[in-house]
């Protein structure tokens, strides 16, 4: 009962929730510490005046002010990055995390976020990847690069002072990818703290926010949620516009999916004819039903269990040769990898 409590909070919101009875409040706090909604969930049952046993609060505190602890952290990694990329010419523009919070929670660090996602052009690459560098940051080996260059979407940057993802793609998942061109000659100008920065236009990120989602099959009610606070905050979104870009992509499937559980889980605003113009045929849409219950993903039942997550994403795949190919390769890998250990 405790854990779904979190879901009538997020369905509530911008409301207080109302009605919170008896329940199972550790059960409360892991939920929402596991989908890195501590420091959001603090607040809103503030709202609603609930007042837990102390030992209850005290564990719901620390679990946000250890979010709110790596939201900082994360945020200083970001505004360095921000700073040695317009140093050679690059602005790029904020995927997820700190910004995204930035702009749709009451505050920022009530979102955890644990790394620095930054969508470049692919003629940026190299020179952004060298400024990142000089900040201290260990990039890929070679081989890891050059296999990232060629089926993933982002090279991966590490250090004592964090993560940073440099996306040169907007997406590689379920064997097919989503290339950034024309979300980046789209992207509208911002600022973070005097930097500049750009995001994604609305309707853009909309998409962009559920094929992520998806791609990770719906395993933290945050990527919901920010879903949700999207469309609120965006009242002229151009729904016709989402439609017709999550059609332009590989994978309207897997918008389908985010924003039918979104709009079920968590009550986003979806309309009824954008659901029915993305939608899956009909097997998928049966299966989505059973992968993606209010139970299993508050759960994250999937994250633990990898034959089930690799026969999910076999199954609700937009097409089953890519992702069969996709599988086999990864599967390979794997193989391979485990062999040079030993």
């Amino acid at each position: 009962m405790g854990a779904r409590v979190l879901l009538d909070v997020l369905r509530a919101w911008p409301e207080a929730p109302g009605g919170l009875g008896p329940m199972d409040a550790d059960a409360l706090v892991h939920a929402a510490a596991r989908h890195g909604l501590a420091g959001f969930t603090q607040q809103a049952l503030g709202r609603a005046g609930w007042t837990p046993e102390e030992v209850v609060r005290t564990r719901l505190r620390r679990e946000a002010l250890a979010q709110a602890a790596q939201g900082m952290r994360v945020k200083a990694l970001l505004l360095r990055s921000l700073d040695t990329l317009a140093a050679v010419g690059v602005v790029p523009v904020l995927l997820k995390g700190y910004g995204l919070a930035l702009r749709l929670y009451p505050e920022p660090l009530q979102r955890a976020t644990t790394d620095v996602d930054l969508l470049v052009a692919d003629a940026e690459v190299a020179p952004a990847s060298r400024a990142l560098e000089g900040l201290g940051l260990k990039p890929l080996g070679e081989h890891a690069a050059a296999h990232a260059r060629e089926h993933e979407h982002h090279l991966t940057f590490s250090g004592p002072a964090g993560l940073v993802e440099l996306h040169f793609r907007a997406l590689a998942g379920y064997g097919q990818t989503l290339e950034a061109d024309a979300l980046l000659a789209r992207a509208e100008e911002a600022g973070v703290e005097g930097r500049r920065v750009r995001y994604l236009r609305a309707e853009d990120e909309l998409v962009y926010l559920a094929l992520h989602a998806s791609n990770h099959l719906l395993q933290r009610l945050a990527w919901l949620f920010d879903l949700k606070l999207l469309v609120l905050a965006r009242p002229g979104l151009d729904w016709a516009r989402v439609v017709e870009v999550a059609r332009g992509t590989a994978f309207p499937h897997l918008a389908w999916y985010a924003l039918e559980a979104a709009r079920r889980l968590v009550g986003a605003p979806v309309p009824d004819e954008v659901l029915a113009a993305l939608a899956p045929p009909a097997w998928q849409r049966l299966l989505a039903a059973r992968f993606f219950t209010a139970e299993r993903l508050l759960e994250t039942e999937l994250m633990h269990h990898k034959p089930a997550w690799v026969a999910a994403k076999l199954l609700l795949a937009p097409r089953l040769l890519p992702m069969a190919r996709y599988t086999a390769r990864r599967l390979r890998e794997d193989g391979l990898a485990v062999l040079r250990s030993r």
